[in-house]
Order: structure tokens, then C-alpha cells, then sequence
């Protein structure tokens, strides 16, 4: 058997997940990590770079631990 895996990190518009799959497609490792939205002005939409970079290195640390 492979021990093959695929990571894939999903960012989406209130959060951050990672997935690890093994080599049959089954989810081995998952996790989230919530982030703030922000309407700075009517209309507009914003999120802190800072956070999502640190959120995403936290679900990355996460899900291969």
C-alpha cells in the first residue's frame, strides 16, 4: 500500500481548513481555524493577510501533527 498523501488547504470567506488524504481518498486529517471578516465601508468585504497567513500555517501544523 501507497503512503501517498495529498494535502489541500481549503480558504474560504470565514475560515481556513487543511485535509490530508491518503492514497484511497479517505480523509486521514482535518482542521479549522476560524478568521474575521471586515466591512471597513458599505460594500466591502476585507481580511487581515496576517491572520489568514498565521491561520493557515496553524491548521497546516495541525493536521500533519
Amino acid at each position: 500500500m501507497s503512503r501517498a498523501y495529498v494535502g489541500s488547504i481549503d480558504q474560504g470567506t470565514t475560515g481556513t481548513r487543511f485535509i490530508v488524504f491518503d492514497h484511497g481518498g479517505r480523509v486521514v486529517a482535518n482542521a479549522y481555524e476560524r478568521h474575521e471578516r471586515r466591512y471597513p465601508e458599505p460594500g466591502w468585504a476585507e481580511h487581515d493577510p496576517i491572520e489568514l497567513w498565521e491561520n493557515t500555517k496553524a491548521v497546516v501544523s495541525r493536521g500533519l501533527a
